[in-house]
């Protein structure tokens, strides 16, 4: 069977935008980050307030316009190249900060008790991207797995989390050369197995992680995804 993609479900979420709904074609995410945003909204919502958001999926090209606006200088806050953000796989959300209602020291506790984290290290709201949440899920063992320097020092954490989180919707991951080994590579991180960094190369490395995982080797895209769907089920 191949490769089982984590699905994008639709979503309906106020936005800054006219106080309608978020756009669809950013209204879309992971089951999982669906759970969490509802949960998040709930929460505001018995205190009183509304969650809006500005942003939440973005396409590979929406990604590749928001990078080239911020190097042309069209906007302040950095978006790194495709392949670099939790936005493209559904899992990251940046909010109207004047929407939430409470200080953004409690909503981080509200929306880390949901799943969300912050990208920056303190709540300052003039901090650029005091508003960018993400909703890591398992992708968040790849972050600590690059972190713990299991993977060398190549690649940022944050950028090997942000491609193992793509590609595990099926969306291109560039500077891969082989994007289901990418995958692969990813997932076995997710699942407690040391494949090195996720380079899209089938190396040895890789290839004893598979065996030590009990992947099929005549099926490994299915393989896996029978796997991750046992241990992550929230997210499919």
């Amino acid at each position: 069977m191949p490769a089982l993609k984590t699905p994008l479900v639709p979503i309906t979420v106020a936005s800054i935008y006219s106080h309608q709904a978020l756009p669809g074609r950013m209204a879309k995410c992971t089951p999982d980050t669906a759970a969490a945003i509802q949960g998040i909204v709930e929460d505001l919502r018995g205190l009183g307030h509304e969650l809006r958001l500005s942003d939440l999926f973005r396409s590979y090209d929406m990604q590749r316009q928001a990078n080239l606006d911020y190097v042309q200088g069209r906007k302040k806050a950095y978006s790194p190249p495709p392949g670099g953000s939790l936005h493209e796989a559904g899992r990251a959300m940046d909010i109207d900060l004047a929407s939430i209602g409470v200080p953004l020291s409690q909503f981080w506790e509200i929306a880390r008790g949901r799943g969300f984290s912050p990208i920056i290290d303190s709540p300052d709201p003039s901090r650029s991207e005091a508003w960018h949440f993400d909703c890591r899920g398992s992708h968040d063992m790849v972050y600590r797995y690059v972190h713990q320097g299991k993977a060398g020092a190549a690649v940022a954490p944050y950028t090997q989390m942000a491609h193992s989180a793509i590609g595990a919707i099926g969306v291109q991951v560039d500077g891969l050369p082989d994007q289901g080994v990418g995958f692969l590579q990813g997932a076995l991180i997710r699942l407690g197995f040391d494949p090195g960094r996720i380079d899209g190369v089938m190396g040895p490395r890789t290839a004893a992680a598979m065996r030590n995982a009990g992947v099929d080797p005549d099926d490994p895209g299915g393989s896996v995804s029978l796997l991750l769907k046992q241990r992550f089920a929230s997210e499919f």
